[in-house]
């Protein structure tokens, strides 16, 4: 029996790095070689009508200034980035998206009082002129974001634009393109294995799942039931959801639902949630049926940090409250409510949460607050402690395999007590970063963003850091005359975005 599917709550910004939330920066383009070269032959047509050539070939020396300043003038220009960029983005534009923003946040958003409260306060914002700065819609973008969460408190919310997927949006009301644009979700979503990034066995016969979102089970359905048949045979499972960012609830129900019995009914979330102005109550309970074996009486450990978020806290905290599984690692970013996306107009989207979660032990959730793991760890660390502590669970039921056992474990303990590395060579790289901050804690560096997600810098070079649970970027120090003045994120591809440091 596959699992019924809704869209109401999304896959994460798959943008995304596998690991963390994105911001747009709003950056601008540069100028364009086409346009340098255009204005470039207008000021030196216009230098040689000014100053035409004396008997013996003179220029005379008003003209050479001229042409300094025409060259200064446009290399100024040209290098400033707010010359390449749009037509200005006038106030009443912004006061047009702040209206439509309203009027989707009083129809869909969870929680009306809140609702209320936010108009006023970016109204505020626009007429004081706090918006004036953001002269392209994405930095416009950038602080609605920034302004409604600092209202609500709530990390769901989202403003970004995406014409493509709003004329998408538009046309899945349309019946001849809808079946079209279903298929090419499903091939985006094949290209990343519908999130699932890594199953394996690990030694000790350890199941092992790591995935980076919670696909749509109408797409994922049959990836889901082999990666959960591979882990059949294991002995305990660690299910790493560190860098899961979120998706889709029924693809957790289809998950968790493996490690329930079928013989009675287990609820598992209450789900009320907002659907055009309209009140939906719906509970998640495990599912009856299920390709492969259930998995009742195996152990389970459930890596989390602070980059797990949504759905992948959702499951992470049911899991616990029904007492099914260990979470081992760093406390959970606090994103309870279901959200979806809403068009403000052509160009822009919100991203809202329209409902809330309840667990049904104590119908509570973790909304602001995040999901407590049972045993507290650097989520970096995380999964050699899990490996660890499911050994030594095994251990002590399993006399025939402790000579196995008592091998394994040192490597672990090796893995999780690495060599300490002298906090004095490190201190540098601590301080306040454009828009970012890095800190120093119990001889580990932490890359700090928005003041709630962490995660641990690895030394892999002269000032040069491998990022925790990310593979196309790290970070370096950039020095000069032995000072750190700026942080370089250095991509896989060669290129380089620098934050000068502020402190």
């Amino acid at each position: 029996m596959r699992p019924r599917s809704t869209n109401t709550v999304l896959p994460p910004e798959t943008a995304v790095t596998p690991s963390l939330p994105r911001r747009l920066d709003g950056s601008g383009s540069v100028c364009s070689q086409h346009r340098r070269r255009r204005i470039f032959l207008q000021y030196i047509a216009q230098y040689i009508v000014l100053s035409g050539f004396t008997e013996g070939g003179n220029i005379s020396m008003r003209h050479h200034l001229f042409l300094l300043q025409t060259l200064s003038a446009l290399s100024i220009l040209c290098a400033s980035s707010a010359f390449a960029e749009a037509p200005g983005f006038s106030r009443d534009e912004k006061g047009a998206i702040i209206a439509s923003l309203d009027t989707t946040l009083n129809a869909n958003y969870a929680f009306p009082d809140i609702a209320r409260k936010i108009r006023p306060v970016l109204q505020e914002h626009l007429k004081k002129g706090a918006y004036d700065s953001a002269t392209t819609k994405a930095a416009f973008a950038s602080k609605l974001t920034d302004d409604l969460i600092k209202v609500s408190g709530d990390l769901h919310f989202l403003v970004a634009t995406d014409p493509e997927w709003i004329a998408e949006f538009k046309a899945k009301a349309k019946p001849a393109l809808k079946a079209k644009i279903r298929q090419e979700e499903a091939s985006r979503l094949e290209e990343t294995n519908f999130g699932f990034d890594e199953v394996a066995r690990l030694a000790g016969n350890i199941g092992y799942i790591r995935f980076s979102y919670f696909a749509d089970p109408e797409f994922a359905y049959d990836t889901a039931a082999s990666v959960m048949r591979f882990v059949g045979n294991t002995d305990a499972l660690i299910i790493d959801l560190r860098y899961n960012n979120g998706g889709h609830l029924e693809m957790a129900q289809f998950i968790a639902s493996y490690f329930f019995s079928s013989e009675k009914d287990q609820l598992l979330f209450d789900y009320y949630y907002n659907e055009d102005g309209k009140r939906i109550q719906r509970g998640q309970w495990v599912l009856p049926g299920l390709p492969g074996k259930r998995m009742v009486d195996k152990p389970v450990y459930i890596l989390t940090g602070s980059t797990s978020f949504s759905s992948a806290e959702w499951f992470s905290y049911a899991m616990k409250k029904l007492g099914r599984a260990t979470l081992i690692g760093e406390r959970t970013a606090g994103g309870a409510h279901p959200v979806a996306r809403k068009p403000l107009n052509d160009d822009f989207f919100v991203q809202v949460p329209i409902g809330q979660i309840q667990d049904p032990v104590d119908h509570g959730d973790f909304e602001g607050v995040g999901v407590q793991p049972d045993i507290a760890s650097p989520s970096i660390r995380a999964l050699p402690v899990a490996h660890k502590l499911a050994l030594e669970h095994l251990a002590k039921t399993d006399d025939a395999r402790r000579t196995e056992f008592a091998w394994l474990l040192p490597g672990l303990t090796a893995a999780i007590e690495r060599p300490h590395i002298d906090a004095a060579t490190l201190t540098k790289a601590v301080g306040k970063y454009e828009g970012r901050q890095i800190i120093l804690d119990n001889g580990t560096l932490y890359y700090i963003w928005r003041d709630r997600f962490r995660v641990a810098l690895e030394p892999i070079g002269p000032d040069l850091f491998a990022v925790e649970g990310v593979s196309d970027f790290r970070y370096r120090l950039h020095t000069l005359n032995g000072k750190v003045t700026a942080l370089e994120r250095v991509n896989k591809d060669g290129s380089i975005q620098r934050y000068p440091r502020l402190d």
